[in-house]
């Protein structure tokens, strides 16, 4: 039989997530972004429940052929744009829209020759300081770009970098409407935080949100709110089973390292799951599983292909039990009802990192399976 580990992926809960996002920013149309492969999910496998979103953002030309290769005739948006001159020519056959951020790719643009003219999104720098024009810069970049016969029409955007924490939005909607308030074109600005703490305000939602962990059920502004608590799904759930048993005694230590020694009696079960499936390899001792449905811990360190987890309070778990990494219990208990999971943002803030790495480090030795 194959090696008992498998990742779920669960079409309802995105389409459940996309609704929720609706809910959150009403009136504004949705981009789904998908990169990173769908952050880790597969963008074929999360196509179908994608299909209620009015755009799909991505990264690169790739995955934007994969996308119009499914079917997809809606707006595509190049998040980073082109990277050489030669990137239009696809853009022009696959009607892909495209970030400018960089004078750098108004000059590809104006040297492109094309009979159809490019839609475009003009980005500002409004604190990330990553990519996009500074403030002072963008009306002049603007106006350029309406310049140019290759580009049709411009879109305005720029990316909250604390839309999650304290610091807020304020001054970065300030900076954006202060050079942008007497220009046309419609507007893109929150990402997942800001369209769920923010986008109530009309100002902030605009015309278009970039939702992208929280189509994913992941919250983006974990622990001060759990995903539960912004009514999302888990779209991915990793699951294994427990391959062995051991019973340690006072004194006995556990795993590589020896980094976890026993205080009391305890029974270990040994999990068919590693840092080669994509379990972070630096999650401490303490870090969540469920095991058939109850609350465990991991202990000791993770191995490549294996990880063990505390049994000593589940005198009914052992050899077969499934074990819940993150997301939800595949299987169900001797009623039928549904049992306890495990939030990936949980499993990340042990590990002292976040749901996104979790999601786009999956193994692709892990098997998938897609539920509808």
């Amino acid at each position: 039989m194959p090696r008992p580990i498998q990742a779920t992926i669960d079409i309802q809960a995105l389409r459940h997530n996309v609704s929720q996002i609706r809910a959150a920013a009403p009136d504004a149309l949705v981009w789904g972004v998908v990169k990173a492969n769908a952050y880790g999910h597969g963008i074929e496998r999360v196509f179908e429940g994608l299909r209620a979103v009015d755009g799909i953002a991505l990264l690169d030309l790739a995955e934007a052929e994969r996308v119009r290769q499914l079917g997809w005739r809606g707006p595509i948006l190049l998040l980073e744009g082109v990277f050489e001159t030669r990137d239009l020519e696809l853009c022009s056959r696959l009607n892909l829209w495209h970030v400018v951020h960089t004078e750098a790719q108004i000059d590809m643009l104006a040297v492109h020759k094309t009979h159809q003219p490019h839609r475009v999104f003009l980005k500002m720098n409004t604190g990330m300081n990553r990519l996009g024009f500074a403030p002072q810069a963008f009306r002049a970049a603007w106006t350029r770009l309406n310049a140019l016969p290759q580009v049709d029409e411009i879109s305005l955007m720029s990316h909250f970098s604390d839309a999650d924490g304290d610091k807020g939005i304020a001054a970065a909607m300030a900076l954006f409407h202060q050079h942008t308030h007497d220009l046309s074109g419609e507007r893109s600005l929150c990402n997942s935080a800001a369209t769920l703490r923010h986008a109530k305000d009309l100002a902030v939602r605009a015309d278009w949100v970039r939702p992208g962990i929280a189509l994913y059920g992941s919250s983006p502004d974990f622990p001060l709110h759990s995903a539960h608590d912004w009514g999302l799904k888990p779209v991915m759930s990793l699951n294994a089973a427990i391959i062995g048993v051991q019973h340690l005694q006072v004194g006995d230590a556990v795993g590589y390292g020896s980094c976890f020694v026993a205080d009391r009696p305890m029974r270990i079960g040994v999990v068919a799951c590693g840092y080669a499936d994509g379990y972070p390899r630096i999650a401490p001792t303490g870090t969540p599983v469920c095991v058939e449905g109850r609350r465990s811990r991991t202990v000791g360190r993770v191995s490549m292909d294996m990880m063990t987890v505390d049994l000593t309070d589940l005198p009914n778990a052992g050899l077969g039990s499934e074990v819940t990494l993150w997301g939800l219990p595949q299987k169900s208990n001797d009623s039928g009802q549904a049992l306890a999971g495990v939030a990936i943002d949980e499993v990340a803030q042990s590990a002292g990192t976040v749901g996104y790495e979790l999601m786009c480090a999956l193994a692709a030795r892990v098997p998938v399976v897609v539920k509808d």
